[in-house]
């Protein structure tokens, strides 16, 4: 029996579970008409923004497709059907990343309402019915990934037989990076510019609360956590897992002796199959660690929520020491390619052991991360809490003290990823950084789950005020809230250490793959070159530049919205008295059509800044360009990422009572300090992810040609 069939089966697997656990789900009950009215209103928003989104995309991606097809065309041997497979497997990278994006909104706008209803019960049941929602999300995010990675190379490989069944997977890494950028993008302007516009007009003018029926962009605001959070964090993660394995799988062929013969060739491809493994069994592990999620007799809803990330982490290491000993016990290293382009692919004296502990730093860079994400982010903490006391000084001082701690915030994870890089790297070369970076995606369900939580608990929150359900209710959905701020800040802590280290494994892969083609001539990419600081300097700029486009969307579409929300206010008096209701489709409207408009130029920015940099510098000036988005791009992510995730829990903090609670000052302060970093950590900060990632897929798949034309100025 052919092992590696087994890895398509084990997504098929998790895809069943998704399902099974879908239908359990959306079996509870789901209130009265006045819930369903309010959650049926976030339905439709969210599914029609979603439909319109994947319309305006869809033009971008047939628009690639041809170019592929072109290049295809003009293409002989080999290189033709390589360039084939790479177009088809775009769209079918395109059409999966959509399809995860789609399932996370869509359970997460079904699922809010069934756990407002349960809060009425209790907090262990509405806590176990929004994880459950989550975890929907999870399984079918990580099992569209590991099928569309595993069935495509199953297919190349065992099915068709390609002289090279590896390199067309890039195709598919596009397309799922492609999607994602414009999920985070699109989503991410749409549910800040409503969040920004509601508070500022609601909170700060109107001085009604967060979720009051009365404000007319409340439902945007509502649709915009799904869209953004769910939708953007599923397509985001799904094209991670994908980008992470495909270049896992890369490294692995390249390392293949190209003198090997027949028999050789299939013993070292267990270094291509060697992470499609460790992913199958990491799924597993994710099903199973669902059931550890329940809620203790001390009610902590954080503690019952890691009890499943640290049981999908345990049991994968289990599972991983198994695989790699069963794999490499024996394994003769003697004859791998020990270096190409100056980098060390897997020194020759590795042993199974030095793999699986190279998988076990990644688990530690998994932990490490949440953790320490979270102290800069939750209300338990000193960060968090300086925010709020410089509230009592006014919006100035809430505003610098937030910056000062996002800027701070980058510290300990880099150390941590440095630590992370040397230990992986000392244990098993680049293929080690790619295992530790494959074995980070064993709590990939559960990371998606815990992230796709916290939109449901808020949205679940938002249906109950405005539903005007008993207090008790409210202060049940008010705790699991409370608990999903802090896991959609922590969620992304993980997907920018794991972009990272993903963007680190293509590098390595651009460098493997412009050798190849460059043959003799030795690559080299020096600090003092010209040449090669043209593309770092480039590189560098283009995280602020994309950054500057997404934060300028974000104000101009909330300024719509604000002038809408006045606008009713002012004409519609019965409004603030509950007389009249607020006509909440105008808002939708804006921020969707200010969403669609302003997603395309920073989308075309990622792919076609690349092009432009190695076409006409060449691919020295490219490599360049690499390094310097990685670097740059990764601190930007960090300090948005936790800063804007400060910055929100310190408002959570004042509105609990501290400073003055809410209609203080520093409630006021602290608001719009919110504001500021509201597009920080739901709209720049973690769109950077998929740019670094794109950039990379793009030099990756072009490196050929441009290494052929060597810089048309040069």
């Amino acid at each position: 029996m052919d092992l590696l069939i087994l890895t398509p089966l084990a997504a098929i697997v998790a895809l069943i579970a998704a399902f099974i656990l879908a239908k359990s789900v959306l079996s509870a009950p789901t209130g009265d008409e006045k819930m369903n009215d309010i959650a049926d209103a976030v339905k439709e928003g969210a599914s029609a923004y979603m439909n319109r989104q994947y319309t305006t995309i869809t033009y971008v991606a047939v628009a690639i497709i041809a170019v592929f097809a072109a290049i295809a065309f003009t293409q002989e041997g080999q290189a033709s059907t390589t360039w084939w497979w790479t177009t088809i497997g775009f769209a079918v990278g395109a059409l999966f990343s959509a399809l995860s994006g789609y399932a996370g909104m869509s359970i997460a706008v079904r699922s809010n309402i069934r756990v407002a209803e349960a809060a009425k019960s209790g907090l262990p049941g509405a806590l176990k019915l929004a994880f459950n929602g989550g975890a929907v999300s999870g399984l079918a995010v990580a099992g569209l990934a590991l099928l569309g990675v595993a069935g495509f190379f199953y297919l190349f490989d065992s099915v068709l037989g390609l002289a090279d069944p590896v390199n067309p997977l890039v195709g598919f890494a596009f397309g799922s990076c492609l999607i994602s950028l414009f999920a985070r993008v699109g989503g991410g302007i749409y549910t800040k510019a409503a969040d920004v516009g509601a508070d500022l007009v609601g909170k700060v003018e109107a001085g009604i609360p967060e979720d009051d029926p009365r404000n007319p962009a409340v439902i945007a605001d509502n649709v915009g956590d799904n869209v953004g959070d769910c939708a953007g964090m599923g397509a985001d993660l799904f094209e991670t897992y994908a980008v992470t394995v495909i270049g896992a799988l890369l490294l692995g062929y390249f390392l293949i002796p190209e003198m090997a013969n027949p028999s050789e060739i299939a013993n070292f491809m267990k270094l291509v199959e060697f992470p499609l493994y460790l992913g199958a069994f990491a799924i597993i592990a994710s099903i199973i660690s669902v059931f550890f999620v329940r809620m203790g007799k001390d009610n902590n809803i954080m503690k019952a929520l890691y009890k499943g990330m640290y049981a999908s982490a345990a049991i994968s290491l289990v599972g991983f020491a198994w695989i790699t000993h069963s794999l490499f016990s024996g394994f003769d290293f003697s004859l791998i390619t020990l270096e190409i382009g100056g980098v060390v692919g897997l020194p020759l004296d590795t042993t199974w052991l030095d793999l699986f502990l190279a998988s076990v730093v990644g688990i530690f860079v998994v932990v490490t991360l949440v953790l320490i994400t979270e102290y800069y982010t939750s209300t338990k903490y000193s960060p968090v809490r300086k925010i709020a006391k410089s509230s009592e000084t006014g919006s100035a001082t809430n505003i610098i003290s937030g910056l000062a701690v996002g800027m701070e915030s980058t510290l300990v994870p880099t150390l941590i990823l440095v630590v992370a890089l040397f230990l992986s790297y000392s244990l098993a070369g680049m293929y080690g950084i790619a295992i530790a970076a494959v074995a980070m995606l064993s709590v990939t369900g559960m990371i998606i789950a815990m992230d796709t939580y916290g939109p449901i608990t808020d949205n679940a929150g938002g249906i109950a005020e405005m539903s005007n359900l008993p207090d008790s209710v409210r202060e049940n959905t008010d705790a699991l809230d409370a608990v999903g701020n802090t896991t959609k800040a922590v969620t992304k802590g993980y997907a920018i250490g794991s972009a990272a280290l993903a963007a680190l494994v293509l590098f390595a892969d651009y460098i493997f793959n412009l050798q190849k083609a460059m043959g003799e001539e030795k690559i080299v990419f020096l600090l003092n070159d010209p040449v090669v600081l043209t593309g770092l300097f480039i590189g560098a700029m283009l995280p602020f530049l994309f950054s500057s486009f997404l934060m300028e969307a974000v104000g101009r579409a909330a300024g719509a919205v604000i002038e809408e929300v006045r606008r009713q206010f002012r004409e519609m008096p019965g409004i603030m008295k509950g007389e009249t209701r607020p006509d909440y489709g105008a808002c939708v409207d804006i921020v969707t059509k200010s969403a669609l408009k302003e997603m395309v130029i920073p989308g075309l920015l990622a792919v076609f800044a690349p092009l432009i940099v190695g076409f006409l510098f060449g691919p020295l000036a490219l490599g360049g360009l690499l390094i310097g988005v990685i670097a740059s791009g990764l601190m930007m992510a960090l300090m948005m990422s936790n800063g804007g995730g400060a910055w929100d829990n310190a408002k959570k903090y004042i509105e609990d009572g501290n400073h003055g609670g809410k209609g203080s000052p520093a409630h006021e302060a602290a608001v719009v300090g919110d504001t500021v970093g509201d597009p920080y950590k739901d709209t720049a900060g973690p769109s950077i992810n998929p740019l670094i990632k794109v950039i990379n897929t793009v030099a990756l798949i072009f490196a050929g040609l441009i290494a052929s034309i060597g810089g048309i100025l040069l």
